[in-house]
């Protein structure tokens, strides 16, 4: 028997597998976008495991992100109360793109025409102010039919705080229209903010019968293939949860692969004793930071699908791991533009046709094909020998683009690799500097196919220390899915003075009420007591003021004498990210609970060394430009014959099938125990 893992990226599907003897395998296969449980089914048959033998099964996939941003999702209808039709069309006013005059808000992805309106009212203490009218719905649900809608949002005003009509208005539709798709916004969240939990449940709405459809083909074909287990899907805040669950509300997996990846150097950091984290995924299509203090990785619902610095993007207010990602991958592609100005990214060459190295029509060089051209990837074993490396179309590419440039072709291949390398400095400085923390006390745990390439030179940019990348650093993301526990988080719109008579028993009351709803849940799936915990936190602000921060509340019962500890932490919290605190009152208005239930997951072993000594290792020597530190030549060492306990120094590549890592000159580094990578940048 076995657990298994899979991961669909943007370019690769990736799969890790534990045996019950504690052998650990892993795959690669080119990501199917067409039919994406092709290429899971194609990883499993590339692991050469049958999916009879499966103990277990997670699975982490782009379907709903790449459902919203390339626009294939299903014809939205939204119902809404009467007045608050252009909710969506409204949106904010805090345009980032704050001086052109040209600018354009987001286009919503439900058209007025099927924006529909019903009358009721509930105030925002949850009191019934106007019931609702159902004997609209009828010929509102007539009209979407003309129109061939296939998904309908319900997100009703001050529903936070009472669902009662959305719940009047689903049991309608049910029973007046049975096959439709629907979603209520109280089923996704119960935090306020009207536009982004209209748009949230709108999103929702859109890639439901999308993501039902790959969900139900993806667990037939395990099913047909004699798969018995239950499978469970990777959600966006670091934990899994049932297929079941997850067809309710898919938008919960828009970041499922970022999130394990991040969640796996959480785990990996509390496992070699590096508490404070800032892990960075480079994979084929996009760079992603995340930041993890005190081993605890920080989520957010102020997510946006789409935002750059020119658009405002489109918000998701479900729990996301809290990250940074930008369109620079393996694939992504070098470009001039009219002022001669060198790009990279974030147009990427995808799995198909790839990077110009991979032969399958590709003309644009990207950072893969710079790397190869800079020596730091082997062409002889490129993808772990599975492809041999078209060194002569990459040659030709960056002859054309050295030319708009008046440069050399090894001076451009060394351009592409400094800017790709700049964007993702930039990346860090957003999750890490911008938030208030110093990247020097941290560790940075890089990972993806790209990220024990570009780690080292990222790191001595931002003064960091020291670098781990981990075993299995090709597949890292699926391996944290192994490690991941189920977990959901309610969140609700309270607020509550601290100054009050009655706020430790309001937090307590509300916490109490929010774990009995999560327990009796999880109870009625068979779970039992014992594998559930409770986790606490709190949105906390000054009064008047508009944002939060989220601090954690401690378990058991809070008394009075506990609120000024409470206090103390949102003070600390929120000078850290604001840099000042003010003596005035602080108000409670968001309760963050989340639910835990624990099951049987991968426990890291430690390796087991064989006797073979560092020389067995070396596969020879190569000329390789690190760039800042010039040519050198490198030992080149086989990364699946390193041992714990090993240690070397720059200049040295170590080439595994799925990853390379390129150490500079002087840098040493270390095999610890698990077969991680630890490598010291800086004195």
């Amino acid at each position: 028997m076995v657990r298994v893992a899979t991961d669909i990226g943007g370019t690769f599907t990736d799969l890790v597998y534990v045996t019950k003897d504690g052998r650990v395998g892993t795959a690669k296969s080119h990501t199917t976008p067409d039919q994406f449980e092709q290429g899971v089914i194609d990883v499993i048959n590339a692991a050469g495991l049958q999916p009879g033998e499966f103990e277990s099964f997670v699975h982490g996939t782009t379907i709903v992100i790449n459902a919203i941003t390339e626009r294939k999702g299903v014809k939205t209808g939204l119902i809404t109360t009467q007045g608050f039709r252009d909710v969506l069309e409204i949106g904010r006013g805090d345009r980032p793109d704050f001086f052109n005059l040209d600018y354009q808000k987001p286009i919503p992805f439900v058209p007025r025409y099927l924006r529909k309106e019903i009358p009721e009212r509930i105030s925002y203490k949850g009191e019934i102010v106007k019931p609702v009218d159902l004997s609209v719905l009828p010929s509102i649900l007539d009209h979407f039919r003309k129109n061939q809608v296939e998904a309908i949002a319900i997100c009703l005003i001050n529903s936070y705080a009472n669902p009662v009509h959305e719940q009047q208005i689903l049991e309608k539709i049910g029973e007046l229209w049975p096959e439709v798709s629907v979603v209520a916004s109280h089923q996704i969240t119960r935090e306020w903010r009207e536009y982004e939990r209209t748009n949230t449940t709108v999103l929702s709405a859109y890639v439901q019968p999308i993501a039902h459809q790959y969900l139900d083909r993806l667990t037939q074909r395990l099913k047909d293939a004699g798969m018995k287990c239950t499978p469970y899907i990777m959600q966006s805040n670091c934990g899994i949860d049932t297929v079941s669950a997850t067809r309710q509300i898919p938008i919960t997996m828009i970041e499922s692969g970022p999130a394990s990846g991040v969640w796996g150097a959480a785990a990996l950091g509390r496992l070699i004793g590096e508490m404070n984290v800032i892990a960075i995924d480079i994979g084929g299509t996009t760079a992603k930071c995340g930041l993890i203090t005190n081993g605890e990785v920080k989520l957010n619902t102020n997510y946006y699908v789409e935002r750059t610095r020119t658009f405002s993007g489109y918000p998701v207010m479900v729990p996301v791991v809290d990250l940074v990602e930008i369109g620079n991958g393996g694939g992504s592609i070098a470009w001039v533009d009219q002022y001669k100005r060198l790009h990279v990214g974030p147009q990427s060459a995808g799995a198909s046709p790839g990077p110009v190295a991979y032969g399958k029509g590709g003309t644009e060089p990207t950072t893969t094909d710079a790397n190869l051209a800079l020596g730091c990837i082997n062409p002889h074993y490129f993808c772990g020998g599975t492809i041999q490396a078209d060194m002569d179309g990459v040659q030709a590419a960056l002859e054309r683009l050295a030319r708009k440039l008046d440069l050399t072709p090894h001076e451009a291949a060394q351009g592409i690799v400094r800017i790709a390398n700049n964007n993702m400095v930039n990346a860090i400085k957003l999750i890490s500097v911008n938030r208030g923390h110093d990247p020097r006390d941290f560790t940075l745990v890089a990972f993806g196919g790209g990220g024990g390439m570009h780690a080292c030179a990222l790191a001595r940019e931002l003064n960091i220390k020291k670098v781990v990348i981990p075993m299995l650093s090709a597949v890292f993301s699926a391996w944290g899915m192994l490690l991941s526990d189920l977990r959901r988080d309610t969140l609700l719109t309270q607020i509550v003075e601290f100054s009050a008579d009655h706020a430790a028993e309001r937090l307590n009351q509300t916490f109490k009420s929010l774990e009995k709803q999560a327990l009796d849940a999880y109870l009625a799936e068979g779970f039992l007591p014992s594998q559930i915990r409770f986790l606490r936190y709190a949105r906390c602000r000054y009064q008047n003021q508009e944002h939060s921060v989220e601090i954690t509340i401690p378990s058991g019962e809070i008394t009075s004498e506990s609120l000024p500890t409470i206090l103390e932490t949102f003070h600390s919290d929120y000078e850290r990210e604001y840099t000042y605190r003010l003596n005035a009152p602080v108000e409670l208005v968001c309760f963050h609970l989340i639910a835990i239930a624990e099951v049987d997951k991968l426990k890291p072993q430690k390796v087991q060394p064989s006797g073979r000594k560092l020389e067995d290792a070396i596969k020879g020597q190569r000329k390789v430009d690190f760039i800042e530190e010039g040519i050198h030549l490198a030992t080149i060492y086989a990364g699946e014959l390193l041992e714990p306990g090993m240690k070397f120094s720059g200049p040295a590549v170590v080439e595994e099938s799925g990853a390379t890592i390129v150490i500079p000159p002087g840098l040493p580094c270390e095999i610890d125990d698990y077969g991680n990578y630890h490598i010291l940048t800086a004195k």
